[in-house]
């Protein structure tokens, strides 16, 4: 029996990170929704890359925004529903991908390291309950610190920590990423396929391709793919009031509460000039480049380049340019759905 994913119903929702891919390609723990269901049970269908009517009204429909697991999915095809609500995991809004970062790095970590043996960690690093960290073929290590007491540690194909990071579980290190000399990372921490990143970062979240290369804060965030954060940039994750954090809301076009911690939520292709201060629950859309003497407001539109709008050919050249730096170039598929967005009221 087919699952039918529904992505559109609940895309305005977990804006910015859902105005440039489906639902299911947003990534928490160490794996994207979608790459959690080609594990579990890939007899699934995403609503919006659908053509067949006739498929769509033979399979049982649920939110796309809904971590599967096998008990989850025994019961979706036992009754053709998601009831009772106690295991029913879902992103409702864009903060809860790092809220719920923990759990899903030790699920994921669980399924993908079963059956499998870790590679072996250089004597040269100082690794605290060994047993919990998993390192897969071609990453480098050496002469840093692994303390996995608290959670899980992954370590994916051909990632390189530099000598003199520190690294406290649970943390997923993806394909090809870079860990900078003296990088400080805490728990629950997933840095995507190939980011680079440096100095300070804890229970965050970069989705892939993007850099937070050098000194500076980045606690309880969510950063797309292809951004780049300068030299010196730091979030706020917590008010000096220490009261509940406010952040704009694209759904219902409005700030709405978002807990007591939370820091930057940035779109896809954005970009922060160096030493760049972000307030407490800062939203950025897509393809925005940040720079200024004041504090960025705690809302920036899309195609945002400074004070101003970017014109869209300007807008992809320069997103293009950053894709060269790590061997890429911009597809035809990103330009309609960048063009597209330009052109609405995104």
């Amino acid at each position: 029996m087919k699952i039918l994913l529904d992505d559109i119903s609940i895309r305005n929702a977990l804006y910015p990170f859902t105005a440039t891919r489906s639902v299911v390609d947003v990534r928490i723990g160490i794996l994207t929704i979608r790459e959690k269901w080609e594990l579990i049970y890939p007899d699934f269908i995403v609503l919006s890359e659908m053509q067949d009517d006739n498929v769509i009204k033979e399979a049982i429909k649920i939110p796309a925004n809904i971590i599967p697991s096998k008990k989850l999915i025994n019961r979706i095809l036992d009754t053709g529903n998601i009831t009772p609500p106690p295991d029913v995991i879902a992103i409702d809004h864009p903060w809860q991908i790092f809220e719920l970062n923990s759990d899903e790095i030790k699920s994921d970590f669980e399924l993908i390291t079963k059956g499998k043996v870790s590679n072996s960690l250089s004597k040269s690093n100082n690794a605290i309950s060994p047993e919990n960290i998993f390192i897969e073929e071609g990453a480098i290590i050496e002469h840093c610190i692994l303390n996995a007491s608290k959670g899980f540690i992954y370590v994916g194909k051909n990632v390189e920590v530099m000598e003199g990071s520190m690294l406290r579980g649970p943390i997923a290190l993806c394909e090809g990423s870079v860990v900078k000399m003296g990088t400080k990372i805490y728990g629950a921490t997933t840095i995507g396929p190939n980011c680079t990143v440096g100095g300070e970062i804890k229970n965050s979240i970069l989705l892939g391709y993007s850099n937070k290369a050098h000194d500076g804060y980045l606690g309880d965030s969510v950063i797309g793919e292809w951004c780049n954060l300068g030299a010196g940039t730091s979030n706020s994750n917590l008010k000096n009031t220490a009261g509940a954090v406010s952040i704009w809301d694209k759904a219902s076009d409005k700030y709405i509460l978002a807990g007591m911690k939370c820091g930057l939520l940035m779109g896809d292709y954005t970009r922060a000039a160096i030493n760049t201060s972000f307030n407490t629950g800062t939203v950025t859309g897509v393809c925005c480049n940040i720079f200024g003497e004041s504090v960025p407001p705690k809302y920036i539109p899309a195609f945002s380049l400074g004070n101003e709008k970017y014109k869209l050919e300007k807008a992809l050249t320069d997103i293009d340019k950053w894709k060269k730096l790590k061997g890429k170039s911009i597809t035809e598929k990103e330009i309609k759905i960048l063009t597209d967005l330009f052109n609405s009221k995104n």
